[in-house]
């Protein structure tokens, strides 16, 4: 063996040192010898547009969650109290009823259980045993209405501690909802935050401009296919308050969860503005769809909410003239905007 060891050449060894750079090389690199692949190419700012565009209306689905979630836990939350108290009341009834029963019990025993025979031998005559019969009688039938009365009120008693706890797993369901949707929220915001600071000054305003240009290509289309739309019928005082709170809050940024005073998200700024119309209606725009009167496109008046999108994800206040009120999104200000600049799923009215 030593003799072929000696044997080896100096080129197989420089052959040996280059294979073991190599591999060494290859290691360091990744593992693999592979070509790298390409680099991603850049998007378009259309493409980018619709990228953003999506994320932010994920965001808009999520924060949709989360409103809702929210007004679960204010629910659940008066819900518990509301049981809190209804559970002691029926403590007090249960330990009431415990001592009077204790009361009736103490006096049947001082009254050593006698028969009605042995009551009438001991008794100076028939007509005392007859005089105290109906008093007997009586305490006898209070006994057991005290009974009943304890055995119904240990049953609500056990109902509302069962009520409570259901009540407390659904509290606990709607904090970890609203969790994720805040998650949820924050993750879709800041792709979409990521994506824009990488554009130039110039490239920014194009990206504006292409969304504008996309808005008023909807809105034209729509006019074209629904003439004369949004004059019909008369405006309602309640209708013209909820116009009139929209149109102050023109200016006023967006924000995810708000509800005013200084910042709206979509739905926070319809719900508001029917609040303050004297009108409560649900929190978010899919409630608002899903409970709200509907009326059609074509017969739409001032005050009334265009839902937008499939998923009932956006909302905006008609306000006549093929315009809108709305909140659009972070970033942007409550503004006017074309009623049919967005897919329009249908319209709401909230006084029908």
């Amino acid at each position: 063996m030593g003799g072929r060891a000696m044997g080896r050449t100096p080129g197989s060894a420089a052959g040996r040192a280059a294979a073991a750079l190599a591999l060494s090389l290859t290691f360091a690199l990744g593992g693999t010898a592979e070509a790298a692949p390409a680099p991603e190419r850049p998007l378009t700012l259309e493409q980018l547009r619709a990228r953003v565009d999506s994320l932010y209306r994920d965001a808009e689905r999520a924060t949709d969650a989360y409103n809702g979630a929210q007004q679960e836990i204010v629910r659940r939350q008066k819900d518990i109290v509301t049981l809190a108290r209804a559970i002691v009341a029926a403590q007090k009834r249960v330990t009431t009823l415990r001592t009077e029963i204790g009361s009736f019990a103490r006096a049947q025993y001082r009254g050593s259980g006698m028969s009605a025979e042995l009551e009438l031998m001991l008794s100076a005559g028939p007509d005392e045993y007859l005089e105290r019969e109906p008093l007997v009688q009586k305490g006898a039938h209070a006994a057991a209405s005290a009974l009943s009365r304890f055995r119904r009120a240990n049953r609500e008693l056990d109902a509302y501690a069962k009520s409570a706890t259901d009540r407390l797993s659904g509290l606990q369901r709607s904090r970890r909802a609203k969790a994720a949707a805040r998650k949820r929220i924050m993750t879709r915001l800041a792709r979409a935050e990521t994506l824009l600071s990488r554009l130039e000054t110039h490239e920014r305003d194009r990206l504006q401009r292409l969304e504008d240009e996309a808005a008023h290509r909807s809105q034209v289309t729509w006019l074209k296919k629904t003439p004369g739309v949004g004059t019909h019928g008369p405006v309602s005082d309640a209708a013209g308050r909820a116009v009139a709170f929209a149109k102050a809050q023109l200016g006023k940024p967006y924000r995810w969860g708000a509800q005013g005073p200084d910042a709206f998200d979509c739905s926070g700024l319809t719900s508001q503005a029917w609040a303050a119309a004297g009108r409560p209606i649900p929190r978010t725009s899919q409630a608002q769809w899903a409970a709200l009167p509907r009326v059609p496109v074509t017969g739409m008046r001032p005050g009334d909410l265009i839902v937008y999108f499939h998923d009932a994800g956006h909302v905006a206040l008609y306000i006549g003239g093929g315009a809108v009120i709305h909140a659009p999104r972070p970033g942007r200000s409550i503004t006017v905007a074309g009623a049919g600049s967005m897919p329009i799923l249908g319209v709401v009215r909230p006084d029908a």
